[in-house]
Order: structure tokens, then sequence, then C-alpha cells
């Protein structure tokens, strides 16, 4: 089953008005769970070459599927701390770089025990330097080749340095356990919750109920993902009966639907970081008096009411806002035009042209570039925005330009610092490089003592905030749909466990 526009045209001429219950707090859990039932989930998704291979999962469909059918050793759990799967615990040596994970009792859906050689071959897939997988990038300071299993239930993985951030490596987005030599993926066999069923790429994907799943077994019957690119046909599907979950809508269709009983508005608070990224490693943003211009002149509850609709929260210039390690002590940012001014002035760049970066890549980027275009022309900067090509936007804007609009999903605050603020980080938008922060990094991971680290953490924000190159002016709400009769939802960031996760919800 394909959903597109046209097939739901009329059933929206037949609800649209009615309106939805808006659920701020996420999922209905009145009654108690059931069991039975097939659930429908509505998502945007890839073309007829889409695959069900968990390592390549790279879209919000894909993500979802794969932790149908898949585990993963660890997880993020809703403040992006790591909760153990199906590893049940993990402990490192006096050094940090030898780290002996045990598994807990779990089968794969063919009988079959989860066992570290399982474990040693996904990892080694992943990591192979002749493919491409996402989470190839977070395993990378393993030393496979003097890794190894201790028994059936035991891997011991040496490091190629001292790592006490490691449970972040086993909850790496796709890092997901395959059984030993599986490297086909037409009907997947994996330790999930939900069972293969069938599968048609581009349209749909059907998976049944998991008796046997070591976190008990899922309250449906059957798990049904439907194909449907356009958030209109997402909304009309649940609207029209024919499914029971929509996932991403804008805050303008949460508005339109906020009063009623078709339909449920789930907000998945603290979802999504929304930011510009100014390149400090050139001009003019190489001059910290302009870069704190930048801070201070920016309105983000306006940012908020104008490109979010008011569905999330004001960015104090730093990621992980609410998350482990945040750094909540540092007093939050508010507009000052007048301090803006003098100091654009001080920099001798009053009337400066500056070209902001943006692209429908993501949603709002082109709102957020165009309000805080007049935000900047207020203090006396001449801020213009320039539409890139969304199909490269990413590439681009990696290495070229002087300030771009910039987004990011969930992760630990260790993981944003190491992928992106490093002098090597891979993803550097900002082209902050400072050898003593990378030092401080460094002390950080290499320290047992969690307190420290904690501390270390701290000063790199502090840092970040008086002087980086990101201005971070909101975190977005994930919003989603869902039918009357779906109950369970939990309200959590998109990319953490319970994000899109279906074995824990059921029908009313």
């Amino acid at each position: 089953m394909r959903l597109d526009r046209r097939a739901f045209l009329s059933a929206a001429a037949a609800v649209a008005l009615a309106g939805c219950a808006s659920q701020p707090t996420g999922g209905t859990t009145s009654t108690q769970p059931r069991r039975g039932g097939r659930l429908r989930a509505a998502f945007a998704g890839g073309g007829a070459q889409e695959s069900l291979d968990p390592h390549l999962a790279n879209l919000f469909l894909e993500a979802s599927r794969s932790k149908a059918m898949f585990d993963k050793l660890a997880d993020y759990g809703t403040d992006v701390s790591i909760v153990p799967r199906l590893a049940s615990r993990w402990e490192s040596d006096a050094e940090l770089s030898t780290w002996r994970i045990t598994l807990r009792e779990a089968a794969f859906h063919d009988g079959k025990p989860v066992r570290a050689a399982d474990v040693l071959h996904s990892y080694a897939r992943i990591a192979d330097e002749k493919r491409t997988f996402r989470a190839k990038a977070n395993l990378a300071l393993i030393d496979l080749k003097n890794s190894r299993a201790v028994g059936d239930r035991t891997v011991e993985f040496r490091l190629k340095r001292p790592y006490a951030e490691f449970p972040n490596v086993l909850a790496a987005f796709g890092a997901y356990i395959v059984p030993e030599g599986a490297d086909e993926f037409a009907r997947p066999v994996g330790s999930g919750p939900f069972t293969f069923g069938s599968f048609q790429p581009g349209r749909s994907l059907l998976v049944r109920r998991n008796p046997d799943y070591w976190d008990g077994a899922p309250y449906v019957d059957e798990l049904e993902y439907l194909i449907a690119n356009e958030e209109s046909a997402r909304v009309n599907a649940v609207l029209g009966g024919q499914a029971d979950y929509a996932h991403d809508l804008t805050p303008a269709t949460a508005r339109t639907h906020e009063a009623g009983g078709r339909m449920s508005i789930i907000r998945l608070s603290n979802s999504g970081m929304q930011a510009f990224a100014m390149k400090v490693d050139r001009p003019p943003f190489d001059d910290p008096q302009l870069r704190k211009a930048m801070f201070l002149l920016a309105d983000r509850s306006q940012l908020i009411d104008s490109v979010l609709g008011g569905a999330g929260q004001v960015g104090n210039d730093l990621f992980g806002k609410d998350y482990l390690y945040y750094a909540a002590d540092i007093p939050q940012r508010t507009p000052d035009l007048e301090q803006a001014k003098w100091l654009i002035g001080k920099a001798g760049a009053t009337g400066l042209q500056i070209q902001l970066d943006t692209s429908a890549a993501a949603s709002g980027f082109l709102e957020a570039a165009s309000v805080f275009a007049d935000q900047a022309r207020q203090a006396g900067l001449e801020v213009s925005a320039k539409v890139g090509n969304k199909d490269t936007y990413w590439a681009d804007v990696l290495n070229k330009g002087t300030i771009c609009c910039y987004r990011s999903g969930a992760m630990p605050i260790e993981t944003h610092l190491s992928q992106r603020l490093l002098t090597n980080s891979t993803t550097n938008a900002t082209k902050w490089a400072r050898p003593e922060f990378d030092a401080l990094y460094d002390q950080a991971v290499a320290s047992p003592d969690e307190a420290r680290r904690r501390e270390i953490y701290q000063d790199m924000q502090r840092t970040l905030h008086a002087e980086g190159g990101f201005l971070i002016w909101g975190f977005a709400d994930w919003l989603l749909g869902t039918s009357p009769r779906l109950r369970g939802v939990a309200n959590a960031p998109a990319n953490t466990l319970d994000w899109a996760r279906f074995d824990k919800v059921w029908l009313g």
C-alpha cells in the first residue's frame, strides 16, 4: 500500500476541517494496554531502491524500521544518556583502553542466540574500509583485529586510545547487531521486537509481533510502515482511517488540527537543534567581537514563534539542552541591540554585506534566514539569504561560505564535541580549531572520574558560549499526528530509543 496525495483527497474533504485534539505531552495513556491489531505508521521514505540493511539506515523511516527488527548493544535515553540494550553491562580496565561487554540472553528471529561472534561480525561489517556505513566513524577507535569473544556472551573490545565514553559508541546511530555472516537483507533476521513479514520497496513494510522478544513482546500483532512523502498524504491517511501514526508534521499543520477529535498532535520536545553556523577561520567571523554581536542581535523568541510556530524552546548557543553534561548554569542570552550595534561599530563592520547560506534542505531554513536577516539589519549589518541546492547543501556549507543555517538531531554532548568541534573533526562546519580545546577533550575522555569529565565538558561549553561559531537559537519540538485509538506514544527526542518505537504502544 503506497500513500499519495490523490489517494486521500476524498478523505481529506470529509474530515480535514473537523480538527484534531492537541496532546502536548505525548501520547494518550488513559486506558490499560491491550494486545492485538495492526498498527499502520506513515513516514516519508526512500524510493524503489531502498534497503532493509540496518547498517545503511539514514532516513527517519529507515531508523524506525531498523529498531523494529534489530537491536543495538545500547541506545540513547530521553536525556541522551546511555541505556543498555543487548548489552546487560559494560566495564573497562583501569586504562580505559579495554572494555568488556556482557550480553544479555536474547535470540534472533530464527531462534539462534545472540552471541559475541555476532557482535564482532556486525562491527567488522560496519568498519569495512570498502563500504560506507553511517556508524563507521563511531567505531573507528576500536582495534577490531585485537578485540575478541570471551565465550558466547562476552565481548572484549581493545581500543586504539583510552576512551571513557565508550558506551556512546555502543549506542551509535546504525550500530545494529546482525547474525554472524549476515550480508543480505531481503528477508532480515534480527533480534528486535518484530519479525519480517513482507516488503515492497518504496511502498510498504509489514512486520509481525515477536512473542519471544527479550524486552517483552509488542502489544500489537502487526506493524505496517507506509510510504507517504507528502505531509498532506500522511495527515489525510490518519484522518481517513488508513493510518494510525503520521510522522514529521509542520507547526502550521499542527495548528490547523489542534482542536477536535479526529487526530491527536503529539509534541516530542527538544528534538532538534536550530542554529546558524559561523566560520571562525575566515572574515568576517574570525573577529570575536562580530561573533558576539551576532549572539546579541538574535531575537531567539521571535525565531521560535516565526519559524517554529512556537513549537520549541529558546537556545543559548550550546548544543544539547537538558542533556547529560549540559552547562545549564550559563545565563541565558537575551537580545541587546544597542550592545550589538556598538560591537559591530568597534569591529568596523557597520553596513557590512554578509551572505547567509540557506536552502530547502531542512524545514524552516528559508524562514529562519529571512527572519534573522531582518534582525541583523536592525543592528547595522546587511545580511542577504542565498538559497542553495537542497540536494548538495550539507556538502556545500561544510567548507564554503561564512555563515549558514544549521540543525542537528539528538546525540550525546561528547559526540557533538568530537564530531564537530575538534581540529580534525570531519563535520566541523564552524571551523573551530584550537589545540587547547582539543587537549581538554582528550583529558575528558581519558578520565575515569565522571565528575572530572563533567567539569571539563562544562569548561569547554563556557568557551564555546563566549567565543564559538554556533549561534544556537532554539530547540524544535518534533510533531506527530496519531489516531485517537493509538495509545502509549512516548515523548522522546528524535533518534532516541523511545522515538518512533512501536513495541510499547497499543491500539485502544
